[in-house]
């Protein structure tokens, strides 16, 4: 049996392709349970102004159905410059669509979130999602392949680099494509066909050949785009592999999607504890009343949420942007993880900012907010060297046996360590 889309789309402008459809097991019609729990969402005030005013025969039940929502995602820039106009360089990106090197697609919940932003006189999320001329031109030090996953691949689906986990691919699909996407090349694209049963068996029966593999990060694309009975046959045939002690899910669904957390989903995901979830959220903006609603919902199933951020020039490379960023995520019950600088895939130089602008971000929060809002500020090292973390160097020198330290509000303090303080005197390195 195949699992495959039961969402088509509603219009298929030349930067969406016909393939780019998400993967789903087919559902039946329980329209009764379904529009109960379509009630249970809640609709922030600028989705409900979107919503009257592009959408005005569609009511808020109707606007809170998930398949709603991708079936009516914006694709093309006709709708785009309707509901948000468009800049010079986004029109211009659009008129040379041919070059994109991946689709455009936005769900209309996260369109609502555009056009606020734009009402307001903002641009940072329309930067992560809208098209821009910067995208053409690839750097020399630019790959399409920019982790090296496709040499750390044995099977389709599976990227195995470190020794007790693997990166299980299994889908192609988002319901919305981050303009500095680090798998450009394949998502949304004719060639990366959706996952079906029998690619996912292939790399289950990987998984379960390698018994010194732990820990299963399922990711994609965006997992949470495939039916909630495609996602379970995953799931339930990956936790059943007895030397997996954790799996993993990450996804942007919450944050361009929230209304796909359904009970109904939540009810299925508590059913393969231990199960962790790792949510991309780009900046604070993103932080509704309906993705804090999705957030909770998965919390209360008992699943530890951790955020990943990338640093992105013209969008949060700021240091209270940041701030405010993981201290509302804490406050939504995600714990801020990975700090990303933006990695060298083709076409994002214009996304790129230098590494001393991440250590600076840090610096500027350490202990000027929790401990638990603080991300590790980490290098995903080109060409499959793993993820390296940064951290500010807090050592200002020696004296003598002492540790010279610089503590956050800028003053020194010694620290008496005369075997660490002879090294660092010779020049050497603490490690």
């Amino acid at each position: 049996m195949e699992y495959m889309s039961d969402t088509a789309q509603a219009d298929k402008p030349p930067l969406e392709q016909a393939e780019d459809r998400p993967p789903s097991a087919p559902r039946t019609r329980d329209t009764g349970p379904l529009r109960r729990e379509q009630a249970l969402f809640v609709e922030s005030r600028a989705a409900r102004q979107y919503r009257e005013r592009f959408h005005p025969g569609i009511d808020a039940r109707q606007w809170s159905d998930w398949h709603w929502q991708l079936k009516n995602r914006l694709t093309s820039s006709e709708r785009f410059a309707a509901t948000l106009g468009l800049t010079a360089d986004e029109a211009a990106a659009f008129a040379g669509a041919a070059g994109l090197r991946l689709p455009v697609a936005v769900t209309p919940y996260y369109a609502s979130l555009l056009h606020a932003e734009r009402l307001a006189g903002g641009s940072a999320l329309g930067r992560t999602m809208l098209p821009s001329a910067g995208e053409f031109p690839t750097a020399c030090h630019e790959l399409a392949d920019p982790l090296g996953e496709e040499h750390d691949s044995p099977v389709p689906g599976i990227v195995h680099r470190y020794p007790d986990r693997v990166l299980f691919l299994v889908t192609d699909f988002c319901a919305a494509y981050c303009r500095y996407c680090t798998r450009s090349r394949r998502v949304g694209r004719p060639e990366a066909k959706s996952r079906m049963t029998r690619v996912w068996d292939q790399a289950v029966a990987y998984i379960a050949a390698h018994p010194e593999v732990r820990d299963v990060l399922i990711s994609g694309g965006d997992p949470l785009m495939l039916s909630d009975a495609a996602l379970e046959y995953i799931l339930s045939r990956v936790t059943a592999i007895p030397h997996v002690e954790i799996v993993r899910i990450g996804t942007k669904a919450p944050v361009v999607l929230p209304q796909r957390i359904t009970p109904r989903l939540t009810r299925m995901l508590r059913r393969y504890h231990p199960l962790l979830m790792s949510v991309h959220c780009t900046h604070p903006a993103e932080l509704t009343p309906e993705t804090v609603q999705a957030f909770g919902r998965l919390a209360d199933a008992g699943i530890p949420l951790g955020s990943q951020t990338v640093l992105l020039t013209g969008v949060n490379d700021d240091a209270q942007v940041m701030g405010d960023l993981f201290r509302g995520l804490l406050k939504a019950r995600v714990r801020p993880y990975y700090l990303y600088l933006c990695d060298q895939a083709a076409g994002t130089t214009h996304f790129r900012t230098p590494v001393t602008r991440g250590l600076e971000i840090i610096r500027a929060l350490r202990g000027f907010t929790s401990g638990y809002a603080l991300p590790h500020f980490v290098v995903d090292l080109p060409g499959g060297g793993g993820k390296t973390p940064l951290c500010p160097d807090y050592i200002a020198g020696t004296d003598g046996q002492d540790i010279v330290f610089r503590n956050w509000e800028g003053r020194e303090y010694r620290l008496h360590d005369p075997s660490s303080a002879a090294i660092l005197a010779r020049g050497g390195a603490l490690s």
